[in-house]
């Protein structure tokens, strides 16, 4: 149940999509979110979060703390349901250098994955898991503190051990689209090769967006298929407020 809960519990580090951008928390604000995320396959069977909180928080210009505590759900296929703590996820975003006319703003955001959910119950991982990439992101369009269009991705290197899994790479890449200051839509194509001995790894989407209740209140969401185990269906729901 390792790889059940790894799929998941490293999937959504770019809220609603998988791929992730360079921006960082603004100076001395925050995020949070209440959300769950998760998969469905026939061949595994369901793994989600019910819920995770995530929060971020900017300490200094260029630079975000982060954390994920998630409450999770195991329902392998044929198996028991197990219901408990999850992995504790650890970052820290920070941007090398902003986007200009032609340039992209680039960044790093390393994740760690600590064991701190119940492995033997299929609710974590067992072993502390890393993921160190690089990022990047352009806008354009639209006013100049609202744009248009957005682009981002870029991809980075898992370290994943225990028996039976080895270290893998994640690429991904989205496109954005704000219709209004109410609504945004937008899609992702992600690679990801495979994380155990095992043949695995292909490419999945998700498609998605973001309802601004307010300055302040958010709902973001995204649904979409991943091949690394087959046509397994994975989704993403988040209450967000910033501050």
């Amino acid at each position: 149940m390792a790889v059940v809960f790894g799929l998941c519990g490293r999937a959504w580090a770019g809220p609603p999509f998988r791929t992730d951008d360079p921006e960082p928390v603004p100076w001395h604000h925050w995020e949070v979110y209440i959300a769950s995320t998760g998969f469905y396959s026939h061949l595994l069977g369901g793994f989600s979060t019910l819920p995770h909180v995530e929060v971020n928080y900017g300490p200094v210009p260029g630079v975000q703390l982060h954390m994920i505590a998630p409450m999770a759900i195991s329902a392998p296929a044929g198996g028991p349901r197990a219901y408990g703590y999850g992995d504790t996820e650890l970052g820290m975003k920070v941007r090398f250098r902003d986007q200009s006319k032609y340039l992209p703003e680039i960044g790093t955001f390393p994740l760690v994955e600590e064991p701190s959910g119940d492995a033997g119950r299929g609710l974590g991982a067992g072993y502390t898991q890393v993921f160190i990439p690089i990022w990047l992101q352009k806008d354009w369009g639209g006013k100049a503190d609202n744009s248009a269009w957005t682009s981002y991705g870029g991809g980075g290197w898992w370290r994943n051990p225990g028996p039976g899994n080895r270290n893998w790479f994640f690429f991904g890449w989205e496109l954005q689209r704000n219709l209004s200051d109410k609504l945004m839509i937008g899609g992702e194509v992600f690679h990801e090769g495979a994380n155990t001995t095992a043949p695995g790894g292909g490419t999945g989407f998700n498609l998605g967006g973001q309802y601004n209740f307010s300055e302040h209140r958010h709902l973001l969401y995204s649904a979409g298929l991943d091949q690394q185990t087959g046509h397994t269906f994975v989704w993403y729901g988040a209450y967000q407020w910033t501050f």
